[in-house]
């Protein structure tokens, strides 16, 4: 094509106007403007709700994952699992287009649901909703009933199922639902008077670091405690390479679940993620219910290693000890890497509280905390935290703003560097700083999903992280004269 024929933009933008505004976004003005969005949402810190749905419906042994929804939605959280995990994300739709928007999803669900037990044979289809079918107002209910009636599915197959609108709420009100509904299905007509597995039962939330659930079953076995994982991706998710493909790799055993209501203690480690499945829990299971923070740094988990000793009269074994002592070590040699330097924070809540946690355990500045999607409960609270030390006075929380905000934040009142997940980088990128990768997804480095951040050993992993990737930046930028052999 020649330069004549070539299409012209109908504005063109001169070089200086760009650079202008390159400016201009790093200024109070921007910012104050930038805060006073209303309506547009740009680079959120989370996902929606049927992606949490989706990683509590892989968690359990032999479960499909089943999206009420279209194709392009359910391509959206296998592929955004696949990145993170590395693996696999097994899951199905019943692929709904126009057809369906207009006349209702009820012959796409009652094909795909025959098609998905046909091919894959699970032990249970759970299923949960995207956009459309909530828009048209698809009653699920009423579907799945009829699927069984017409003889699309087995009478005795277990299909919990969950209504999951990507417009409302995110990822972990999407888990905390399909939680609930498994859990439900599972468990109906299981309650038996008097008796008791002995057994606790844990939640972890929705938490996409397989090395985190890991550490929580060493941590149970090293005390002696019996255990269900509710649910339990550490296998569906970081299966072993040996040359076959397993489908259904790991989770939750139905019947473990199903009996988890006859249980001694079920203990929540993420309540923001599980606030409805711990209300019911509340009501209809056995045994004593706990719901606790995540035992981030060294406090959070003395205090999870005291409520296991108190609820199972057993005391802290000895090699816990021994690792406390040399997280407790490993924090005083690196203190004054991290003393005083100030960090952005952006995540889900229970991450923050826990993140947030371990920093002031280590003299350092939580300065700006972020939560895309929270309520007022969450910003309570971390501002009680923040208020349990000298290092948490300056520090500030942004409830319901995105990272957008966020990279106004930095370019108007800089910070040393940013902890959260990867739609962080650009922010981080654009003021220069590092960003330490915790949380979900993490979808630009690799492996990091197989260090644990809870408990003592991962007190020691983020500590490690963050103070050589300072160390790192000074021998990158200083001048010869004090490029040392020891920093």
């Amino acid at each position: 094509m020649s330069a004549e024929a070539a299409v012209k933009l109908v504005t063109e933008t001169p070089p200086e106007e760009i650079a202008r505004v390159e400016k201009w976004i790093d200024t109070e003005e921007y910012k104050e403007k930038n805060f006073a969005r209303e309506a547009l949402v740009v680079n959120p810190a989370h996902a929606c709700q049927p992606l949490g749905a989706q990683m509590v419906a892989t968690a359990f042994e032999g479960t499909l994952p089943f999206v009420h929804g279209s194709q392009g939605c359910a391509s959206y959280f296998r592929s955004t699992f696949s990145r993170h995990f590395r693996e696999p994300a097994a899951a199905t739709c019943d692929a709904m287009t126009e057809d369906g928007a207009v006349f209702g999803g009820q012959n796409n669900l009652f094909e795909g649901l025959e098609n998905a037990y046909a091919l894959y044979k699970p032990k249970m289809l759970a299923v949960y909703t995207t956009c459309m079918p909530e828009v048209i107002g698809d009653d699920l209910t009423a579907f799945i009933k009829n699927a069984r009636l017409q003889g699309h599915v087995p009478e005795d197959l277990p299909i919990p199922y969950a209504n999951t609108p990507s417009f409302n709420g995110t990822h972990i009100h999407g888990y905390d639902s399909m939680l609930k509904s498994i859990l439900e299905t599972l468990t109906a007509g299981q309650k038996i008077e008097g008796k008791c597995t002995g057994k606790l039962n844990l939640i972890p939330g929705f938490d996409g670091n397989t090395a985190n659930i890991r550490e929580y079953k060493r941590i149970l076995e090293l005390f002696g405690i019996p255990y269900t994982v509710l649910a339990d991706i550490s296998e569906v998710f970081d299966s072993p390479c040996d040359g076959h493909y397993r489908l259904y790799p790991g989770g939750t055993k139905l019947e473990d679940a199903a009996e988890s209501i006859n249980g001694k203690v079920t203990l929540a480690l993420q309540k923001y993620s599980t606030t409805n499945t711990m209300k019911w829990i509340e009501e209809e299971y056995s045994g004593e219910k706990v719901a606790m923070p995540m035992p981030f740094g060294i406090k959070k988990t003395d205090e999870f290693l005291m409520k296991l000793a108190e609820l199972f009269g057993k005391p802290v074994p000895e090699e816990l000890k021994a690792e406390r002592g040399r997280a407790v070590d490993a924090m005083t040699d690196a203190h004054q890497y991290l003393h005083g330097k100030k960090f952005a924070v952006a995540g889900d809540p229970d991450y923050l509280l826990g993140i947030v946690s371990f920093l002031l355990e280590m003299g350092a500045i939580p300065y700006h905390v972020l939560c895309s999607r929270t309520t007022k409960k969450f910003e309570k609270e971390m501002k009680a935290l923040l208020a349990t030390s000298p290092f948490g006075a300056t520090g500030k929380v942004y409830i319901n703003k995105d990272l957008w905000h966020l990279r106004s934040l930095l370019m108007t009142d800089p910070v040393d560097g940013i902890i959260g997940d990867t739609h962080a980088k650009w922010a981080a990128r654009d003021a220069k700083i590092p960003l330490f990768r915790i949380g979900f997804p993490i979808i630009d480095r690799v492996n990091l999903h197989r260090s644990p951040v809870i408990g003592y050993q991962g007190a020691v992993n983020m500590l490690t992280m963050i103070a050589n990737k300072f160390l790192d930046m000074k021998d990158e930028t200083c001048e010869n004269q004090w490029f040392e052999m020891m920093r």
